[in-house]
Protein backbone atom coordinates (compact mmCIF):
# COMPACT_ATOMS: atom_id res chain seq x y z
CA UNK A 1 0.00 0.00 0.00
CA UNK A 2 1.46 3.18 -1.05
CA UNK A 3 2.45 5.38 2.09
CA UNK A 4 0.73 8.71 2.75
CA UNK A 5 2.35 12.03 2.86
CA UNK A 6 2.48 12.64 6.62
CA UNK A 7 3.74 9.12 7.16
CA UNK A 8 6.23 9.47 4.28
CA UNK A 9 7.16 12.82 6.10
CA UNK A 10 6.47 14.87 3.43
CA UNK A 11 3.48 17.02 5.65
CA UNK A 12 0.00 17.34 4.63
CA UNK A 13 -2.37 19.48 3.06
CA UNK A 14 -2.98 21.78 5.89
CA UNK A 15 0.46 22.01 7.32
CA UNK A 16 1.65 25.08 8.38
CA UNK A 17 5.19 25.99 5.67
CA UNK A 18 8.44 25.68 7.49
CA UNK A 19 10.60 28.60 8.02
CA UNK A 20 12.30 29.71 5.16
CA UNK A 21 9.72 27.42 3.27
CA UNK A 22 6.89 29.94 3.40
CA UNK A 23 3.96 29.21 1.09
CA UNK A 24 3.51 31.86 -1.58
CA UNK A 25 -0.46 30.95 -1.10
CA UNK A 26 -2.20 31.93 1.90
CA UNK A 27 -2.93 29.14 4.28
CA UNK A 28 -6.63 29.59 4.32
CA UNK A 29 -6.41 28.94 0.33
CA UNK A 30 -4.65 25.69 1.34
CA UNK A 31 -7.66 24.76 3.61
CA UNK A 32 -10.17 25.70 1.07
CA UNK A 33 -8.34 23.82 -1.69
CA UNK A 34 -11.21 20.85 -3.17
CA UNK A 35 -11.38 18.14 -5.79
CA UNK A 36 -13.99 18.18 -8.03
CA UNK A 37 -16.57 15.42 -6.83
CA UNK A 38 -19.09 15.41 -9.78
CA UNK A 39 -19.48 12.66 -11.87
CA UNK A 40 -16.89 11.58 -14.62
CA UNK A 41 -18.47 12.10 -18.27
CA UNK A 42 -19.24 9.08 -20.38
CA UNK A 43 -16.69 8.36 -23.25
CA UNK A 44 -17.74 6.79 -26.03
CA UNK A 45 -16.69 5.83 -29.75
CA UNK A 46 -19.23 7.71 -32.50
CA UNK A 47 -21.84 6.11 -34.58
CA UNK A 48 -19.98 7.28 -37.69
CA UNK A 49 -18.23 4.49 -39.83
CA UNK A 50 -14.43 4.10 -39.20
CA UNK A 51 -13.90 4.17 -42.90
CA UNK A 52 -13.00 7.67 -44.50
CA UNK A 53 -14.42 7.14 -48.51
CA UNK A 54 -12.71 8.96 -51.26
CA UNK A 55 -14.33 8.43 -54.82
CA UNK A 56 -14.39 5.02 -55.43
CA UNK A 57 -12.17 3.71 -52.93
CA UNK A 58 -11.96 3.58 -48.91
CA UNK A 59 -9.19 4.06 -46.42
CA UNK A 60 -9.65 2.04 -43.87
CA UNK A 61 -8.91 3.61 -40.13
CA UNK A 62 -7.02 1.53 -38.43
CA UNK A 63 -8.79 0.24 -34.73
CA UNK A 64 -8.19 2.38 -32.25
CA UNK A 65 -8.80 2.51 -28.64
CA UNK A 66 -7.33 -0.63 -26.79
CA UNK A 67 -4.29 -0.26 -24.72
CA UNK A 68 -2.14 -2.51 -26.09
CA UNK A 69 -2.45 -0.24 -29.84
CA UNK A 70 -2.16 3.30 -28.16
CA UNK A 71 0.91 4.77 -25.87
CA UNK A 72 -0.84 5.68 -22.50
CA UNK A 73 -0.43 8.22 -20.68
CA UNK A 74 -1.05 8.02 -16.63
CA UNK A 75 -3.76 9.94 -15.18
CA UNK A 76 -4.95 10.97 -11.85
CA UNK A 77 -9.38 10.39 -12.80
CA UNK A 78 -9.39 7.71 -10.78
CA UNK A 79 -8.82 9.87 -7.62
CA UNK A 80 -10.77 12.78 -9.09
CA UNK A 81 -14.38 13.43 -10.18
CA UNK A 82 -15.05 15.02 -13.24
CA UNK A 83 -17.26 18.66 -14.35
CA UNK A 84 -18.15 20.19 -17.78
CA UNK A 85 -15.03 22.04 -19.23
CA UNK A 86 -15.39 26.16 -18.95
CA UNK A 87 -14.80 27.01 -22.77
CA UNK A 88 -17.90 24.42 -23.20
CA UNK A 89 -20.48 27.07 -23.29
CA UNK A 90 -18.80 28.45 -26.63
CA UNK A 91 -17.74 24.76 -27.76
CA UNK A 92 -13.80 25.80 -27.11
CA UNK A 93 -14.14 29.64 -29.25
CA UNK A 94 -16.13 27.34 -31.52
CA UNK A 95 -13.08 25.21 -32.44
CA UNK A 96 -14.89 21.70 -30.88
CA UNK A 97 -12.97 19.77 -27.92
CA UNK A 98 -10.56 16.89 -28.47
CA UNK A 99 -11.49 13.07 -27.79
CA UNK A 100 -9.40 10.78 -25.73
CA UNK A 101 -10.14 8.67 -28.45
CA UNK A 102 -8.52 10.96 -30.73
CA UNK A 103 -4.67 9.27 -32.29
CA UNK A 104 -2.03 10.55 -33.83
CA UNK A 105 0.32 7.83 -35.93
CA UNK A 106 3.80 7.52 -34.20
CA UNK A 107 5.53 6.16 -38.11
CA UNK A 108 4.10 8.12 -40.12
CA UNK A 109 6.12 5.91 -42.96
CA UNK A 110 5.44 2.67 -44.46
CA UNK A 111 8.45 1.48 -46.58
CA UNK A 112 8.46 -0.74 -49.14
CA UNK A 113 11.42 -2.26 -48.43
CA UNK A 114 14.62 -2.04 -45.90
CA UNK A 115 16.30 -0.57 -49.28
CA UNK A 116 14.37 2.45 -48.50
CA UNK A 117 16.25 5.70 -47.62
CA UNK A 118 15.70 5.89 -44.41
CA UNK A 119 14.38 2.79 -43.50
CA UNK A 120 15.66 0.39 -41.07
CA UNK A 121 14.47 -3.54 -40.11
CA UNK A 122 13.29 -3.61 -37.06
CA UNK A 123 12.97 -7.24 -35.34
CA UNK A 124 9.45 -7.61 -33.97
CA UNK A 125 8.88 -9.77 -30.64
CA UNK A 126 8.53 -9.49 -26.85
CA UNK A 127 12.71 -8.23 -25.94
CA UNK A 128 13.63 -7.72 -29.56
CA UNK A 129 13.05 -11.61 -30.06
CA UNK A 130 11.76 -12.55 -33.79
CA UNK A 131 8.26 -12.95 -34.08
CA UNK A 132 6.31 -13.36 -37.67
CA UNK A 133 8.63 -10.95 -39.49
CA UNK A 134 10.47 -7.75 -39.20
CA UNK A 135 8.78 -4.58 -39.02
CA UNK A 136 10.45 -1.50 -41.11
CA UNK A 137 10.23 1.83 -39.05
CA UNK A 138 12.31 4.71 -39.88
CA UNK A 139 15.84 4.75 -39.01
CA UNK A 140 15.79 7.37 -36.52
CA UNK A 141 13.40 5.05 -34.08
CA UNK A 142 16.50 2.62 -33.69
CA UNK A 143 17.21 4.46 -30.59
CA UNK A 144 13.86 3.77 -28.65
CA UNK A 145 15.33 0.54 -26.53
CA UNK A 146 11.34 -0.19 -26.46
CA UNK A 147 8.89 -0.85 -28.48
CA UNK A 148 6.54 1.19 -29.35
CA UNK A 149 2.67 0.83 -30.37
CA UNK A 150 0.95 2.55 -33.65
CA UNK A 151 -0.66 5.66 -32.14
CA UNK A 152 -0.18 8.43 -29.48
CA UNK A 153 -2.92 10.15 -27.54
CA UNK A 154 -3.72 13.64 -29.55
CA UNK A 155 -3.47 16.81 -27.32
CA UNK A 156 -5.62 19.36 -26.87
CA UNK A 157 -8.51 20.74 -24.51
CA UNK A 158 -11.37 18.51 -23.62
CA UNK A 159 -14.82 18.66 -23.33
CA UNK A 160 -14.14 16.79 -19.26
CA UNK A 161 -11.76 18.30 -17.09
CA UNK A 162 -10.94 17.35 -13.91
CA UNK A 163 -10.00 19.86 -11.62
CA UNK A 164 -12.40 23.20 -9.96
CA UNK A 165 -10.22 25.53 -11.78
CA UNK A 166 -11.26 28.13 -8.79
CA UNK A 167 -9.38 25.52 -6.60
CA UNK A 168 -6.40 25.08 -8.63
CA UNK A 169 -3.11 26.41 -7.48
CA UNK A 170 -0.29 26.09 -10.45
CA UNK A 171 3.80 26.10 -10.47
CA UNK A 172 5.20 26.57 -13.59
CA UNK A 173 9.55 25.97 -13.00
CA UNK A 174 12.23 26.28 -15.96
CA UNK A 175 15.15 24.13 -15.85
CA UNK A 176 18.70 23.81 -17.35
CA UNK A 177 20.34 25.99 -20.05
CA UNK A 178 18.96 28.67 -21.49
CA UNK A 179 16.49 27.94 -24.99
CA UNK A 180 14.85 30.93 -26.71
CA UNK A 181 11.27 30.71 -25.91
CA UNK A 182 11.36 29.82 -22.04
CA UNK A 183 9.58 33.62 -21.71
CA UNK A 184 6.90 32.57 -24.38
CA UNK A 185 6.23 29.37 -22.56
CA UNK A 186 5.62 30.50 -19.51
CA UNK A 187 3.65 33.55 -20.96
CA UNK A 188 1.30 30.48 -22.61
CA UNK A 189 0.83 28.91 -19.55
CA UNK A 190 -0.21 31.53 -17.12
CA UNK A 191 -2.15 33.04 -19.78
CA UNK A 192 -4.57 29.67 -20.56
CA UNK A 193 -4.68 28.65 -16.80
CA UNK A 194 -6.34 32.22 -16.41
CA UNK A 195 -8.39 31.24 -19.12
CA UNK A 196 -9.51 28.25 -17.41
CA UNK A 197 -10.92 30.57 -14.39
CA UNK A 198 -7.25 29.56 -12.15
CA UNK A 199 -7.44 32.77 -9.60
CA UNK A 200 -4.97 35.66 -9.68
CA UNK A 201 -2.48 34.57 -7.10
CA UNK A 202 -3.12 31.00 -7.70
CA UNK A 203 -0.15 30.59 -10.26
CA UNK A 204 3.62 30.54 -8.65
CA UNK A 205 6.61 30.77 -10.69
CA UNK A 206 9.22 28.56 -8.88
CA UNK A 207 12.63 30.88 -9.25
CA UNK A 208 15.79 29.50 -10.36
CA UNK A 209 15.00 25.79 -11.52
CA UNK A 210 14.25 23.05 -9.19
CA UNK A 211 16.08 24.02 -6.07
CA UNK A 212 13.65 27.05 -6.18
CA UNK A 213 11.52 24.91 -4.43
CA UNK A 214 13.11 24.49 -1.11
CA UNK A 215 16.46 26.88 -0.91
CA UNK A 216 15.61 29.04 1.76
CA UNK A 217 16.97 32.02 0.23
CA UNK A 218 14.68 31.12 -2.82
CA UNK A 219 10.97 32.43 -2.72
CA UNK A 220 8.41 31.72 -5.06
CA UNK A 221 6.70 34.52 -7.09
CA UNK A 222 3.31 34.92 -8.28
CA UNK A 223 2.70 35.07 -11.85
CA UNK A 224 -0.37 36.72 -13.54
CA UNK A 225 -1.39 38.50 -16.78
CA UNK A 226 0.04 41.20 -15.90
CA UNK A 227 3.50 40.11 -15.08
CA UNK A 228 4.50 38.03 -18.24
CA UNK A 229 3.25 40.64 -20.51
CA UNK A 230 5.78 41.38 -23.11
CA UNK A 231 8.08 38.77 -21.76
CA UNK A 232 7.84 36.94 -24.76
CA UNK A 233 9.58 40.29 -26.22
CA UNK A 234 12.64 39.33 -24.38
CA UNK A 235 15.17 36.35 -24.10
CA UNK A 236 16.30 34.18 -21.34
CA UNK A 237 13.73 33.13 -18.62
CA UNK A 238 12.10 35.57 -16.17
CA UNK A 239 12.06 32.60 -13.31
CA UNK A 240 16.04 31.96 -13.90
CA UNK A 241 17.23 28.78 -14.21
CA UNK A 242 20.01 26.20 -12.87
CA UNK A 243 20.90 22.71 -13.60
CA UNK A 244 21.00 19.97 -10.84
CA UNK A 245 19.81 20.54 -7.46
CA UNK A 246 16.79 18.27 -7.35
CA UNK A 247 16.08 16.85 -3.97
CA UNK A 248 13.01 14.96 -5.05
CA UNK A 249 11.73 14.22 -1.20
CA UNK A 250 11.84 18.15 -0.55
CA UNK A 251 10.50 19.16 -3.58
CA UNK A 252 7.32 16.72 -3.47
CA UNK A 253 6.72 17.67 0.35
CA UNK A 254 6.78 21.13 -0.85
CA UNK A 255 4.22 20.81 -3.40
CA UNK A 256 2.21 18.93 -0.77
CA UNK A 257 2.60 21.62 1.58
CA UNK A 258 1.49 24.96 -0.77
CA UNK A 259 -1.34 22.53 -2.47
CA UNK A 260 0.12 22.64 -5.94
CA UNK A 261 -2.72 20.69 -8.03
CA UNK A 262 -0.31 21.01 -11.24
CA UNK A 263 3.37 21.38 -11.61
CA UNK A 264 4.59 22.83 -15.76
CA UNK A 265 8.21 21.93 -15.44
CA UNK A 266 9.87 23.37 -18.95
CA UNK A 267 13.22 21.73 -19.63
CA UNK A 268 15.62 19.19 -21.67
CA UNK A 269 16.09 15.53 -21.38
CA UNK A 270 17.50 16.38 -17.72
CA UNK A 271 14.42 18.83 -16.94
CA UNK A 272 12.09 15.82 -17.72
CA UNK A 273 13.25 13.11 -16.47
CA UNK A 274 13.28 15.49 -12.52
CA UNK A 275 9.43 15.85 -13.75
CA UNK A 276 9.62 12.07 -13.71
CA UNK A 277 11.00 11.34 -10.78
CA UNK A 278 8.61 14.13 -8.97
CA UNK A 279 5.63 12.92 -10.97
CA UNK A 280 6.49 9.08 -9.48
CA UNK A 281 7.27 10.26 -5.74
CA UNK A 282 3.66 11.94 -6.17
CA UNK A 283 2.11 9.26 -7.18
CA UNK A 284 3.88 6.58 -4.58
CA UNK A 285 2.82 8.95 -2.04
CA UNK A 286 -0.73 9.84 -3.15
CA UNK A 287 0.08 13.49 -3.57
CA UNK A 288 -3.24 14.66 -5.94
CA UNK A 289 -0.26 17.24 -8.44
CA UNK A 290 -0.56 16.89 -12.32
CA UNK A 291 2.98 16.80 -13.79
CA UNK A 292 3.46 18.15 -17.25
CA UNK A 293 6.63 18.98 -19.07
CA UNK A 294 7.44 20.56 -22.01
CA UNK A 295 10.45 19.51 -23.54
CA UNK A 296 13.00 21.94 -24.12
CA UNK A 297 16.17 21.73 -26.46
CA UNK A 298 18.15 23.88 -27.99
CA UNK A 299 20.00 20.54 -29.59
CA UNK A 300 16.56 19.39 -30.66
CA UNK A 301 17.17 15.76 -28.84
CA UNK A 302 14.33 14.73 -27.40
CA UNK A 303 13.50 11.65 -28.97
CA UNK A 304 10.24 11.03 -30.92
CA UNK A 305 9.69 14.87 -31.56
CA UNK A 306 9.65 16.46 -34.44
CA UNK A 307 11.44 20.04 -33.01
CA UNK A 308 11.89 21.34 -29.65
CA UNK A 309 10.94 24.73 -29.31
CA UNK A 310 13.95 27.55 -29.75
CA UNK A 311 15.37 25.25 -32.93
CA UNK A 312 14.16 27.32 -35.40
CA UNK A 313 15.80 30.48 -33.92
CA UNK A 314 18.54 29.34 -32.72
CA UNK A 315 19.30 28.24 -36.33
CA UNK A 316 18.24 31.27 -37.82
CA UNK A 317 21.03 33.21 -35.41
CA UNK A 318 23.51 30.31 -36.11
CA UNK A 319 23.36 31.32 -39.83
CA UNK A 320 24.64 34.65 -39.09
CA UNK A 321 27.71 33.71 -37.71
CA UNK A 322 28.36 31.23 -40.82
CA UNK A 323 27.34 34.35 -43.14
CA UNK A 324 30.05 36.19 -41.27
CA UNK A 325 32.87 33.30 -41.57
CA UNK A 326 32.05 33.43 -45.64
CA UNK A 327 32.31 36.95 -45.62
CA UNK A 328 35.82 36.61 -43.60
CA UNK A 329 37.24 33.88 -45.40
CA UNK A 330 35.87 35.20 -48.38
CA UNK A 331 37.84 38.28 -48.82
CA UNK A 332 41.23 37.12 -47.97
CA UNK A 333 43.92 35.13 -49.63
CA UNK A 334 43.17 31.60 -48.97
CA UNK A 335 40.77 32.38 -46.40
CA UNK A 336 39.36 29.77 -44.02
CA UNK A 337 36.03 30.38 -41.55
CA UNK A 338 35.52 27.93 -38.85
CA UNK A 339 32.49 27.90 -37.02
CA UNK A 340 31.56 26.55 -33.92
CA UNK A 341 27.83 25.64 -33.38
CA UNK A 342 26.27 23.79 -30.23
CA UNK A 343 25.51 20.04 -30.13
CA UNK A 344 26.69 17.99 -27.85
CA UNK A 345 25.82 14.84 -28.93
CA UNK A 346 23.32 15.62 -31.83
CA UNK A 347 24.22 17.28 -34.59
CA UNK A 348 21.00 18.98 -35.40
CA UNK A 349 21.82 22.74 -35.21
CA UNK A 350 25.24 22.61 -37.42
CA UNK A 351 23.45 20.57 -39.80
CA UNK A 352 20.48 22.37 -40.40
CA UNK A 353 22.19 26.09 -40.04
CA UNK A 354 24.71 24.81 -42.90
CA UNK A 355 21.74 23.80 -44.97
CA UNK A 356 19.98 26.89 -44.41
CA UNK A 357 22.70 29.15 -45.25
CA UNK A 358 23.97 27.33 -48.36
CA UNK A 359 27.69 29.01 -47.71
CA UNK A 360 29.20 25.85 -45.56
CA UNK A 361 31.72 23.52 -47.64
CA UNK A 362 32.26 20.76 -44.91
CA UNK A 363 30.20 19.90 -42.07
CA UNK A 364 30.81 17.93 -38.81
CA UNK A 365 28.73 16.39 -36.19
CA UNK A 366 28.82 13.89 -33.28
CA UNK A 367 27.17 11.11 -35.41
CA UNK A 368 29.47 11.19 -37.85
CA UNK A 369 32.82 10.25 -37.24
CA UNK A 370 35.92 12.05 -39.38
CA UNK A 371 40.02 12.19 -40.11
CA UNK A 372 41.46 15.33 -40.12
CA UNK A 373 44.62 14.80 -41.95
CA UNK A 374 44.96 11.84 -44.40
CA UNK A 375 44.11 10.44 -48.38
CA UNK A 376 40.57 10.96 -47.10
CA UNK A 377 40.43 13.11 -44.85
CA UNK A 378 39.36 16.80 -44.00
CA UNK A 379 42.12 19.09 -44.65
CA UNK A 380 42.92 17.31 -48.21
CA UNK A 381 39.33 18.04 -48.93
CA UNK A 382 39.50 21.70 -47.65
CA UNK A 383 42.50 22.21 -50.13
CA UNK A 384 40.98 20.90 -52.93
CA UNK A 385 38.21 23.64 -52.64
CA UNK A 386 40.48 26.41 -51.53
CA UNK A 387 42.31 25.58 -54.76
CA UNK A 388 38.72 25.99 -56.73
CA UNK A 389 37.53 28.87 -55.17
CA UNK A 390 40.08 30.26 -52.77
CA UNK A 391 38.08 30.06 -49.87
CA UNK A 392 36.08 27.62 -47.66
CA UNK A 393 33.89 27.81 -44.88
CA UNK A 394 33.54 24.81 -42.37
CA UNK A 395 31.05 24.39 -39.67
CA UNK A 396 31.40 21.99 -36.61
CA UNK A 397 29.18 20.77 -34.02
CA UNK A 398 30.90 21.33 -30.35
CA UNK A 399 30.53 17.29 -29.93
CA UNK A 400 32.09 16.29 -33.23
CA UNK A 401 35.66 14.79 -33.08
CA UNK A 402 36.46 14.55 -29.01
CA UNK A 403 37.78 10.69 -30.41
CA UNK A 404 40.53 13.01 -31.76
CA UNK A 405 41.95 15.03 -29.33
CA UNK A 406 44.93 13.96 -27.28
CA UNK A 407 42.63 12.94 -24.08
CA UNK A 408 39.97 11.35 -25.27
CA UNK A 409 37.70 14.98 -25.79
CA UNK A 410 34.67 14.55 -22.57
CA UNK A 411 36.13 15.37 -19.32
CA UNK A 412 32.93 14.34 -17.22
CA UNK A 413 29.80 15.58 -16.85
CA UNK A 414 27.71 18.61 -15.74
CA UNK A 415 25.10 18.75 -13.02
CA UNK A 416 22.75 17.88 -15.46
CA UNK A 417 24.39 15.13 -16.49
CA UNK A 418 25.56 16.19 -19.84
CA UNK A 419 28.98 15.92 -21.14
CA UNK A 420 31.94 18.00 -20.55
CA UNK A 421 33.36 18.49 -23.76
CA UNK A 422 36.85 19.85 -24.99
CA UNK A 423 36.96 22.24 -27.56
CA UNK A 424 37.32 20.87 -31.37
CA UNK A 425 36.79 24.27 -32.48
CA UNK A 426 40.51 24.80 -31.18
CA UNK A 427 41.76 22.05 -32.17
CA UNK A 428 40.93 22.05 -35.39
CA UNK A 429 42.21 25.72 -35.94
CA UNK A 430 45.41 24.30 -34.87
CA UNK A 431 45.40 21.15 -37.23
CA UNK A 432 44.40 23.91 -39.80
CA UNK A 433 47.57 26.39 -39.09
CA UNK A 434 49.47 23.10 -39.59
CA UNK A 435 48.13 21.92 -42.57
CA UNK A 436 47.75 25.30 -44.72
CA UNK A 437 50.97 27.29 -43.68
CA UNK A 438 49.75 30.64 -45.16
CA UNK A 439 45.83 30.28 -44.86
CA UNK A 440 44.02 33.08 -43.28
CA UNK A 441 42.18 31.24 -40.82
CA UNK A 442 38.95 33.03 -38.89
CA UNK A 443 37.41 31.53 -36.09
CA UNK A 444 33.73 32.57 -34.72
CA UNK A 445 32.06 30.46 -31.83
CA UNK A 446 28.47 31.78 -31.18
CA UNK A 447 27.68 29.36 -28.93
CA UNK A 448 25.84 30.91 -25.93
CA UNK A 449 24.77 33.90 -28.42
CA UNK A 450 22.95 31.92 -30.33
CA UNK A 451 20.38 31.11 -27.16
CA UNK A 452 20.11 34.07 -25.91
CA UNK A 453 17.37 35.84 -28.11
CA UNK A 454 13.69 36.21 -27.94
CA UNK A 455 12.08 33.72 -30.58
CA UNK A 456 11.22 34.28 -34.34
CA UNK A 457 7.89 34.12 -34.95
CA UNK A 458 6.98 30.64 -36.08
CA UNK A 459 8.67 29.13 -32.49
CA UNK A 460 6.59 31.80 -30.86
CA UNK A 461 3.40 30.56 -31.97
CA UNK A 462 4.55 27.06 -31.25
CA UNK A 463 5.62 27.98 -27.74
CA UNK A 464 2.29 28.88 -27.32
CA UNK A 465 0.35 25.70 -28.92
CA UNK A 466 2.70 23.83 -26.73
CA UNK A 467 1.91 25.86 -23.59
CA UNK A 468 -1.73 25.48 -24.05
CA UNK A 469 -1.49 22.37 -24.50
CA UNK A 470 0.40 21.55 -21.46
CA UNK A 471 -2.82 23.30 -19.35
CA UNK A 472 -5.19 21.13 -21.35
CA UNK A 473 -3.38 18.16 -20.40
CA UNK A 474 -3.11 18.77 -16.83
CA UNK A 475 -7.25 19.65 -16.59
CA UNK A 476 -7.96 16.64 -18.08
CA UNK A 477 -6.06 14.90 -15.32
CA UNK A 478 -3.15 13.28 -17.30
CA UNK A 479 0.39 13.69 -15.25
CA UNK A 480 3.88 11.88 -16.19
CA UNK A 481 3.69 13.31 -19.32
CA UNK A 482 5.70 15.48 -22.11
CA UNK A 483 3.79 17.45 -24.77
CA UNK A 484 5.02 17.56 -28.57
CA UNK A 485 4.73 17.51 -32.46
CA UNK A 486 4.74 14.26 -33.61
CA UNK A 487 4.51 14.27 -37.62
CA UNK A 488 2.97 16.95 -37.65
CA UNK A 489 0.19 16.62 -35.12
CA UNK A 490 0.28 17.34 -31.25
CA UNK A 491 0.79 14.38 -28.57
CA UNK A 492 1.24 13.47 -25.16
CA UNK A 493 3.89 11.27 -24.25
CA UNK A 494 4.73 9.76 -21.12
CA UNK A 495 7.58 10.64 -20.22
CA UNK A 496 10.19 7.88 -19.71
CA UNK A 497 9.34 7.32 -23.48
CA UNK A 498 11.29 10.16 -24.38
CA UNK A 499 14.30 10.54 -21.65
CA UNK A 500 15.38 7.06 -23.10
CA UNK A 501 18.24 8.30 -24.97
CA UNK A 502 19.22 11.94 -26.76
CA UNK A 503 17.60 12.03 -30.33
CA UNK A 504 20.36 11.81 -33.16
CA UNK A 505 20.99 12.47 -36.60
CA UNK A 506 20.91 9.84 -38.67
CA UNK A 507 23.88 9.63 -40.84
CA UNK A 508 21.38 7.03 -43.13
CA UNK A 509 18.66 9.72 -42.84
CA UNK A 510 17.57 12.37 -45.57
CA UNK A 511 18.23 15.16 -43.85
CA UNK A 512 22.23 14.38 -43.59
CA UNK A 513 21.89 13.04 -46.70
CA UNK A 514 20.46 16.21 -48.18
CA UNK A 515 22.95 18.34 -46.84
CA UNK A 516 25.81 16.32 -48.45
CA UNK A 517 24.10 15.80 -51.51
CA UNK A 518 23.74 19.80 -51.40
CA UNK A 519 27.74 20.54 -50.65
CA UNK A 520 28.69 18.06 -52.23
CA UNK A 521 30.46 16.39 -49.23
CA UNK A 522 32.40 13.26 -48.74
CA UNK A 523 33.26 11.05 -46.05
CA UNK A 524 36.08 12.01 -44.50
CA UNK A 525 37.39 8.80 -42.88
Amino acid sequence: MPQSAAAMGLGSLHRPASRGSVCPVRQSEVRKRQLCAAPSAKQGVGDKSDSVMFSSFAVEAAPVGSSDQVLEVPNLRHRLGGRPSPFSVHNNFGGGFVSDLDRVALNSMKFASSESAGASAKIGGANGTPSSGSALVEASMEQLSIPLPPWAIRAGARKTIYFDPSQVTAAIVTCGGLCPGLNDVVAGIVNKLTDYGVPEGKILGIKYGFRGFYDSAIKPVVLTKKTVDGIQLQGGTILGTSRGGANMREIVKRIDMWGIDMLFVVGGNGGNAGANAINAMCQQHEVNCCVVGVPKSIDNDILLIDKCFGFDTAVEEAQRALLAAKTEASSARKGIGLVKLMGRQSGFIAMQASMASGVVDACLIPEVPFKVTGENGLCKYLDAVIKYKGHCVVCVAEGAGQDLLDDGGSTGTDASGNPILKDIGLYLKNEFKTYFKDADIKYIDPTYMIRAIPTTSNDRIYCKILAHNAVHAAFAGYTGLTVGLVNTHYVYLPIPVVIQAPRKVDPRGKAWNRLRASIGQPNFE
